[in-house]
């Protein structure tokens, strides 16, 4: 990919990686990218704001090139297409997820499992992706949106829907089922509608009084504390949670044959379990990668068939040092989106 030397954009990189306190985006001037062979570019919409983004800045996941943007839950319009680009036209609304790229060769990718990709790369990682005005994606890893959605609202699908929904999946809960959920942001709020959607009766257990109250309103069976029991054996549980302590906390609240799924790219350290407390009785732990493109495209024609409610942050794009600061400080309910081009609230209605 080469980069446009007569136009420049906005955009806020990963400088030097640290405590948020310590400011480590910085706000920039960059080029605005071209679209290389086989590429789209999009001018940026909405940006959501991920607890993955946070993990980069703070260099809990290590960066793997100097001064990234962020962002990979991004929303916009085709503006400019690569050479040998298919699929997509000018003007076509478009959504950039975290999967960027699979050699399509390996293994895994053959046993459709091309989220275990060992060539797998990633956009806010390994290349750069929505904190900015315009950005670039492979058109075969773009996704295709559902109507009746904001700008915003669709947004947060594209990582903590489609992450939840695999992570949701993998806690293997039964028609009718019960299931506990850990921890109650952006990618926990639209992963209990999908179960509670499909009849599972949800549990949730998180920190925030906040979020308690917004699963409350979702229609959740029960809320409490993070720590607190559920009110019955779970079939299945999720743990969204970055929190490692609540790792044996979730499975001694499984009942026999449950699941735990842990759902994100970071965990703080698991303390020792106990094999009778915690993983007899075939209990199960599961962590959660990244997703295929499989998982994108069934959970966002889930969205497109049952209408989800997406409860938005909205921040100007300048300001995203403080929504990422918000998000580490949990005062974010629901999701923290970016508007690079409107005003925050006014993203247009879904076509």
């Amino acid at each position: 990919m080469t980069a446009s030397s007569s136009r420049r954009m906005t955009a806020w990189r990963v400088g030097r990686p640290g405590p948020i306190a310590s400011r480590p985006l910085e706000r920039a001037e960059v080029p605005v990218p071209e679209p290389g062979p086989g590429e789209v570019r999009v001018r940026v919409a909405a940006c959501g704001v991920c607890r993955t983004d946070l993990h980069l800045a703070e260099g809990d996941l290590a960066p793997r090139r100097a001064g990234t943007i962020p962002g990979h839950e991004v929303v916009g319009t085709v503006d400019a297409l690569g050479p040998d680009t298919d699929g997509w036209a000018l003007g076509d609304r478009l959504g950039i997820a975290w999967l960027r790229h699979t050699d399509g060769t390996c293994a895994y990718c053959l046993r459709g499992s091309e989220n275990l990709c060992p060539a797998s790369r990633y956009t806010g990682w390994d290349a750069d992706g929505g904190y900015a005005e315009y950005a670039v994606v492979p058109a075969r890893f773009a996704y295709r949106l559902p109507a009746g959605y904001s700008d915003g609202e669709l947004a947060p699908l594209l990582c903590a829907g489609i992450v939840g929904y695999r992570a949701l999946r993998r806690a293997d809960v039964p028609p009718g089922g019960r299931l506990g959920i850990y921890g109650f942001g952006a990618s926990a709020h639209l992963a209990a509608q999908v179960a509670m959607a499909e009849g599972t009766r949800v549990h949730v257990m998180t920190r925030s009084a906040a979020a308690r109250a917004l699963a409350a309103d979702l229609g959740a069976a029960s809320v409490a504390g993070s720590h607190d029991a559920p009110p019955e054996p779970l079939d299945g549980a999720v743990l969204f949670a970055p929190v490692g302590d609540l790792v044996p906390v979730a499975l001694e609240a499984l009942d026999r044959g449950g699941k735990l799924s842990i759902a994100g790219i970071y965990l703080t350290d698991v303390p020792p379990l106990n094999y009778e407390r915690h993983l007899f009785q075939e209990r199960e732990v599961r962590s959660t990668t990244a997703n295929t493109r499989d998982d994108g495209r069934d959970f966002l024609e889930f969205a497109g068939r049952h209408r989800l409610h997406v409860t938005v942050t909205p921040y100007p794009l300048e300001r995203a040092d403080t929504a990422l600061a918000d998000l580490a400080a949990d005062r974010v309910n629901g999701a923290a989106v970016l508007f690079p081009q409107t005003e925050p609230g006014v993203s247009p209605a879904g076509r």
